[in-house]
């Protein structure tokens, strides 16, 4: 067993967005720490030849729906990007680039990123952007900027990928709690039944 919930996301997924904002306080209540783990999706959806829910005919319409409902219910702040779904390579390598040397620091940028996109409607696909938000949180732009392009962070972010579908990762948010895996914001009662119980 570990003290950590193991919590995997990528940045363009609005309903890793909303586990974001409740997936702490959830483990907080048990104990445990909270491991962010942000990862590209797509690379899950060309194994199971999936396309993202916005592109899915019916579907993508109902999804908006469906995540705009869950954030008035969970009083989230949320909007639908101009943009969405969009490449999160640079967000990605930001938070791994601070994971480095603060986890705390590196959880605070996720948070940003997401709120960024999902309340400011800002193109965190933009390198500049990424950033931008990192100096907002005081984080020197040139040493971000020259970071995430060293071929240590891509390294990372790759064997994140790797990692995450070598665990059978398919989607996001994807929450494991003691090698327990579930997938979707609306999991996470579940989750918390699980760390009430010991198990499931």
């Amino acid at each position: 067993m570990t003290t950590s919930v193991e919590f995997f996301f990528d940045f363009s997924s609005p309903y890793g967005y909303l586990a974001s904002n409740r997936i702490e306080r959830v483990a907080e209540r048990h104990g445990r720490s909270v491991i962010w783990r942000p990862f590209l999706v797509g690379a899950a959806m060309k194994v199971n030849e999936r396309k993202p829910l916005a592109r899915v005919p019916l579907v993508g319409d109902y999804a908006v729906r469906d995540v705009q409902r869950f954030a008035r219910y969970w009083d989230i702040p949320f909007v639908i990007p101009s943009h969405w779904p969009v490449a999160t390579v640079n967000a990605c390598r930001a938070f791994y680039l601070l994971e480095e040397t603060d986890h705390d620091a590196a959880s605070r940028l996720a948070h940003a990123l997401y709120h960024a996109y999902f309340c400011n409607d800002r193109d965190i696909s933009d390198r500049e952007t990424v950033v931008a938000v990192a100096s907002e949180l005081g984080h020197d732009p040139i040493q971000m900027t020259e970071g995430i392009q060293t071929d240590e962070i891509k390294q990372k972010l790759r064997s994140v990928n790797d990692e995450a579908l070598a665990r059978g990762v398919f989607g996001s948010p994807f929450i494991i709690v003691d090698s327990e895996p579930f997938w979707g914001a609306d999991r996470l009662e579940q989750v918390d039944h699980c760390l009430s119980h010991g198990g499931w």
